[in-house]
């Protein structure tokens, strides 16, 4: 008895989860198809636009050509806002690609403008993202995605939703009916009543998808309500709580460090590293952060970091990938939990029919529920136990 009132209790939280969180999982669900393979299709489509860049030696003999220096790339960049006040670099991003463009984020009253692409062996600025159509689409992909379009209000919104996705996907694994019968949890009657084969789509559908759906819900929650979740990490993994963000010490009279020493010194922290992204500071108080991609790490962009004095050049803290404690390391494998690279291509690929999902479910959910009501209520009961095997 206590069990069939604990299963109809799952039943009802269940149903109406789905039902009000179905919509906007929809939203989330296909945007997050189309940003799956987001990279690739940018690329492609950024190339067609600003050529193609070319490291190698070509047909009359020319040699391989080296990458500029970071430095000699960003004072080209800086003569293109030679007329403009108040523009500096928030950032420059080196890609281990070849023949990808270095990407240049400059900013002005602490809000970034449009991200310049850069031939790193020429240095000549072949474009910004607003001149390119699939950089300003998926920009808004991106934002409907984790934000609903709806600033700071649909970032909690969607937050919540991606937490409710968790525990719909929870509540529907304890329902599944192959607990019961294993093959019968996998079975679609295609040749059955409609409303049957309507709850067999359902069934596995959620069932295939539930565990991918639960851990994107769940890493989403996270990330948007980081400054709640992240100390609760820490704690269940008891991982000391990281020390305050790095500062620089202003010294008056005196201005930052030439990038280039800046380099030399990070560079001897991670002497094997490719160099990834440079963050500059924003503030006098702020460190520079540079970002570095060991052969051992799995991240496209790397996951190690070297904050520096801008001042004085001394190193203020190091951020090892191989060295993380377990908290860290944790909130690091969210990424690819939520992307689906942890597998390569076929788990991407599959993440792609996850995304689907939430529209197959609330669709073939939302009919259940109109039958449910449109007919006697005994035609699905919590357990399923009268429909045919």
């Amino acid at each position: 008895m206590h069990s069939k009132k604990l299963r109809d209790f799952v039943f009802r939280l269940h149903r109406y989860i789905g039902l009000i969180v179905g919509l906007i999982a929809i939203i989330i669900g296909l945007t997050g198809s189309m940003l799956v393979f987001h990279d690739e299709i940018s690329e492609f489509l950024l190339h067609r636009q600003i050529g193609t860049i070319t490291p190698s030696g070509d047909a009359y003999g020319n040699p391989k050509r080296e990458r500029l220096p970071v430095e000699v790339i960003l004072n080209r960049v800086k003569t293109t806002y030679a007329n403009q006040s108040g523009v500096t670099i928030d950032r420059i991003y080196i890609s281990a690609k070849p023949n990808a463009p270095a990407i240049v984020v400059p900013r002005k009253q602490e809000s970034d403008l449009a991200e310049l692409y850069v031939n790193p062996y020429t240095g000549v600025v072949l474009g910004n993202s607003q001149e390119i159509f699939s950089e300003r689409f998926f920009s808004v992909v991106y934002e409907l995605h984790y934000s609903l379009l709806a600033g700071k209000t649909g970032y909690a919104i969607a937050g919540i939703a991606a937490l409710l996705m968790c525990i719909l996907s929870i509540t529907g694994i304890l329902l599944w009916p192959g607990w019961r019968k294993l093959l019968n949890g996998f079975k679609i009657k295609l040749d059955a009543h409609p409303k049957r084969v309507n709850f067999d789509i359902h069934k596995v559908a959620g069932i295939v998808t539930a565990i991918f759906i639960a851990l994107t819900g769940f890493t989403g929650f996270c990330w948007n309500f980081t400054d709640f979740t992240k100390p609760i990490i820490y704690a269940v993994t008891f991982t000391r709580k990281p020390a305050s963000e790095p500062i620089s010490i202003p010294v008056p009279g005196k201005t930052p460090l030439e990038l280039t020493d800046q380099l030399k010194t990070a560079r001897a922290t991670f002497p094997n590293a490719m160099l990834g992204t440079i963050y500059f500071p924003g503030k006098p108080e702020d460190a520079l952060s540079i970002r570095f991609k060991l052969p051992q790490d799995d991240d496209e962009n790397g996951q190690s970091y070297v904050y520096l004095d801008q001042y004085s050049g001394k190193v203020l803290r190091v951020d090892n990938i191989l060295e993380m404690p377990l908290g860290d390391r944790v909130l690091n494998s969210f990424e690819p939990l939520h992307y689906g690279t942890f597998g390569g291509i076929p788990t991407r690929i599959l993440y792609v029919f996850v995304g689907l999902a939430p529209l197959i479910l609330f669709i073939t959910g939302f009919v259940m529920w109109r039958y449910r009501h449109r007919t006697q209520p005994h035609i699905y009961t919590t357990s399923n136990s009268n429909l045919p095997n």
